[in-house]
């Protein structure tokens, strides 16, 4: 019974859902399931910090149920898409509940959207990867498929890494540097990629194009049967979305720095380089995605089974908090540098 709680996570699609339907000051319903209740929950409930052991992890990993849970969050990921453009286009609506809309849209896009894409795209199955591409796509952000995977998971905690912020780094400049860094990136990656097989630059072997393709297909679509006007609002859904992301990524690494060895290379990823969370409700609602540091042991480990370590550094508050006190630096740098420093020595 206790693996029903991940039905949870569907309270966040649900809350778009009602936002959308409902409008007027109901409209901003997502942000405050995320940003209000999920932090005061947090808050109330207890932390766990406990594992399963061997035997029941295999089992775990191998039911089913845990991944239906994931795949059903694409067919509801474009239903609240078509009910938020349809709804734009057709309703009289105030400004401020067209900017609720889209926030509350935003918000799910990156947390149904890319959060759940990013678990799938670790995954081994084709069929699997396309669910994450698919996902990924309203955020415009399928080149996260790339770097996140081949760039991310490789430079993580060291300048190498656009995902990674730096001590004293506002998340403001970092979301430029990483939005920017982590696209560039992606090509690079991918033209390296394409040269070491072989394989030309303007071909179906080139994801980078394909991407690019999707994307510009996605809005042109949304354009043409919708509207310029609902065009626009869906373009900053979709960077509420990925700047929600950025904003994972920035909390998740604040600070910390992998050691340079005497060769010039960086001593391997250890669960000290990534901040972690036991804060429950926000980690049913994010997949687990708060036990990050096992993540970045074994990324293909699947998100029933994320283990903590006690070695791992805890942020105080679950991440939807964090994410808040990111947003003024001050405060952020005053609850979070003397933990850093802490750390790094």
């Amino acid at each position: 019974m206790r693996d029903l709680k991940y039905f949870i996570a569907y309270l966040a699609p649900l809350s778009a859902f009602w936002a959308i339907y409902q409008g007027g000051i109901w409209s901003f319903s997502a942000f405050y399931l995320a940003f209000i209740l999920i932090p005061i929950f947090d808050q109330l409930f207890p932390l766990k910090s406990s594992n399963f052991d061997s035997s029941i992890e295999e089992n775990r990993s191998k039911n089913m149920i845990f991944d239906l849970l994931l795949y059903a969050n694409v067919p509801i990921l474009y239903a609240i898409l078509l009910y938020y453009f349809s709804t734009l286009q057709t309703s009289n609506l105030a400004l401020y509940e067209k900017f609720g809309l889209t926030l509350s849209t935003g918000i799910i896009i990156g947390t149904i959207g890319i959060n759940v894409g990013h678990e799938l795209g670790h995954r081994s199955k084709i069929f699997e990867q396309f669910l994450s591409k698919m996902l990924l796509l309203p955020a415009l952000y399928q080149h996260f498929f790339i770097e996140h995977n081949l760039g991310h998971h490789k430079n993580v905690a060291t300048d190498k890494d656009p995902a990674t912020s730096r001590l004293n780094e506002p998340i403001y400049f970092f979301w430029v540097r990483s939005v920017v860094g982590g696209y560039l990136n992606a090509w690079k990656l991918e033209t390296e990629k394409l040269r070491y097989l072989s394989l030309s630059f303007f071909s179906i072997h080139n994801q980078m194009l394909l991407f690019t393709l999707c994307s510009i297909t996605y809005l042109s679509a949304i354009g043409f049967w919708f509207g310029v006007e609902i065009l626009l609002w869906s373009t900053l859904a979709s960077t509420i979305g990925f700047l929600l992301l950025e904003s994972v990524n920035y909390i998740e690494h604040y600070g910390l720095r992998r050691k340079e060895t005497v060769n010039g290379k960086f001593e391997p990823v250890l669960p000290c380089h990534s901040w972690n969370s036991n804060h429950e409700i926000g980690r049913i609602f994010l997949y687990e995605l708060t036990r990050h540091a096992d993540h970045h042991y074994k990324s293909t480990r699947k998100y029933q089974v994320l283990r903590h370590f006690d070695e791992s550094p805890q942020l105080p508050f679950g991440y939807p908090a964090s994410i808040l006190l990111s947003l003024i630096p001050p405060f952020w740098f005053k609850m979070m540098n003397p933990r850093v420093k802490q750390i790094n020595n």
